[in-house]
């Protein structure tokens, strides 16, 4: 057989080289983006500290809402003082559940906490416990809890003050009268062993709750959305927005004192460090806290600012922390911020491919195998993002990029493994016998015939998982992996629609310069291959006849 009747099965050389070249770009573009993500400022930076765990800096984190990023900042700052290395800062790393695994696995080392919530949400405990009682409970998991900041953070539930007047209703049990209020309550408040559930069975209270971000609730109450929502006693907006709290005649709810989570061998690790934060007990009281969150919330002052002014006593005029819209969206930390999200997208895309490709191939030929491979990956795409991200940082032991790229990489497998087996499928069978009767083997008329028809195909998967892998890089914010999702998460904690469009809009871009690509490759490859024919048939026709002159002598 002759070297010349295979061509035909061959990628066109237009074709390959660009596929060469767009290779190459993606790794250029990907180690750019990974030297620049690891060499980011050490706050700022801080989730790059998951990928070892490092026993010479002090790891504080906090959870998604405002009081605990300034907590965490008062921790930190008051730590640099007596440490040669600033403590990093892990911020809106989620719920209790995702911080309270980080502290277990060793990802972060300590941060600001509530007595009632360690009693009930993770001891599980029924009763009210001291803190001797907490220590002694904590100590079997390597954990204890020191250093009470002064004030108390409890739940309570509000209505506005005009809905409550004309309804009668002040406190708790006279909810119980008025089956028709709509209660908008946090998604973590209606899980928690201490809230919903054990309130309701309280008071006898008959209402359905629907699930609100807490930082969207006091916007669903003023705008009249919903009647009764939970909040911390401590939030800046119960004044602002005129809203009265109920009061809890039958003390369900324990005291929330605000103390220091922290893993048992802290103390010995950094001995200065937790020295000069013992200084902050009882330092703390509710009226500075509700002062510091109003700050935050009402008028947009960062939190490390805030934390420097309360250590240093000063008084800074609270509008200086506002900016306008640009200014939040062509912040400094853009760069930073794209960069951390395309390394996400690409390498969880990366790995996608370069599992699903070949899974895809294994199993196209034997239905039952494929339909047991993709009923796996569609059983993963249905899992929660936030409960996967959960069972990740508990499984690898820690926080950041690495979780983030497993999740990433795993709601990405299905439409690259679905598109592989769908595009090998529609592969006309005549091609292959076509093959076998030239003496191809099984693997060649793989690489040679199947893949190539099959390609366009498996680009369009892997076209949908990147737009997948986009938007759902933006949840990685909440283990503190970086990328848009931070702006998103700090903005749904401040209430900032302008934060949260200065994370959604740049996310927004990305999958649209992502579809752009994809569109222009497409592009690029139907005309390398409408060319193509018309310059073989050029090649291939016979050369012209050029008439002789006749002889006529």
């Amino acid at each position: 057989m002759r070297s010349g009747d295979l061509q035909w099965f061959t990628l066109p050389a237009g074709a390959c080289a660009w596929v060469k070249g767009a290779a190459r770009a993606c790794f250029y573009v990907l180690m750019l983006a990974l030297a620049v993500y690891l060499s980011t400022g050490p706050v700022h930076a801080a989730t790059t500290a998951t990928l070892a765990k490092d026993a010479g800096t002090l790891r504080v984190g906090s959870k998604r809402f405002t009081e605990s990023y300034i907590l965490a900042e008062i921790l930190a700052q008051t730590a640099a003082v007596a440490t040669r290395e600033p403590p990093r800062v892990l911020q809106g790393l989620g719920n209790t559940a995702i911080v309270f695994e980080a502290l277990r696995a060793g990802s972060i080392d300590v941060y600001a906490e509530y007595v009632g919530t360690i009693a009930q949400e993770i001891l599980k405990s029924q009763q009210t416990l001291t803190l001797p009682q907490l220590r002694e409970q904590l100590a079997p998991l390597g954990l204890g809890v020191d250093i009470p900041l002064g004030f108390n953070d409890g739940y309570a539930l509000t209505m506005r003050k005009a809905d409550a007047a004309r309804l009668g209703v002040t406190t708790l049990s006279d909810l119980a009268a008025h089956p028709s209020l709509r209660f908008g309550l946090s998604n973590e408040f209606i899980g928690r062993a201490d809230g919903w559930r054990g309130l309701a069975a309280s008071y006898g209270l008959p209402q359905a709750p629907t699930g609100l971000d807490h930082g969207l609730a006091y916007d669903a109450l003023a705008q009249g959305r919903t009647d009764v929502i939970d909040i911390y006693t401590t939030d800046a907006k119960i004044e602002a927005l005129d809203l009265l709290v109920l009061v809890d005649d039958r003390k369900y709810f324990p005291r929330y004192d605000a103390v220091l989570l922290h893993r048992l061998d802290v103390p010995q690790r950094f001995p200065a460090a937790w020295s000069a934060i013992g200084t902050l007990a009882g330092s703390i009281d509710e009226a500075e806290m509700i002062g510091m969150n109003a700050r935050a919330e009402l008028h947009g002052v960062p939190f490390d600012r805030i934390a420097r002014d309360h250590l240093g006593g000063q008084s800074v005029d609270a509008a200086s922390g506002a900016s306008g819209f640009l200014g939040k969206l062509f912040g400094p930390d853009l760069l930073r911020l794209t960069l951390q999200h395309l390394l996400l997208v690409a390498v969880s895309v990366l790995i996608a491919c370069a599992v699903a490709i070949p899974a895809g191939v294994a199993v196209a030929s034997s239905p039952r195998s494929r339909t047991i491979v993709l009923g796996v990956a569609s059983l993963l795409q249905t899992v929660p993002s936030l409960a996967m991200l959960a069972v990740l940082i508990s499984m690898t032991g820690r926080i950041g990029v690495l979780p983030a790229l497993v999740a990433l990489t795993l709601y990405a497998l299905l439409p690259i493994l679905r598109n592989t087996c769908t595009g090998l499928a529609e592969v006309p069978p005549g091609l292959r016998s076509a093959a076998l009767a030239l003496g191809l083997t099984p693997a060649q008329s793989m690489r040679l015939i199947d893949l190539p028809l099959a390609r366009p195909t498996i680009l369009s998967g892997i076209r949908t998982a990147t737009s997948i892998a986009i938007g759902t890089a933006t949840i990685a914010a909440f283990i503190g992996a970086g990328g848009y999702g931070e702006r998103i998460v700090t903005g749904l904690a401040l209430n900032d629609h302008g934060l949260l469009m200065a994370g959604a809009l740049p996310a927004a871009a990305l999958a649209l310069v992502s579809e752009l690509g994809f569109e222009a490759a497409a592009w690029r490859r139907r005309r390398t291959l409408s060319l193509t024919p018309r310059q073989d048939a050029s090649a291939a026709s016979p050369p012209r006849r050029v008439p002789m002159a006749r002889n006529t002598g």
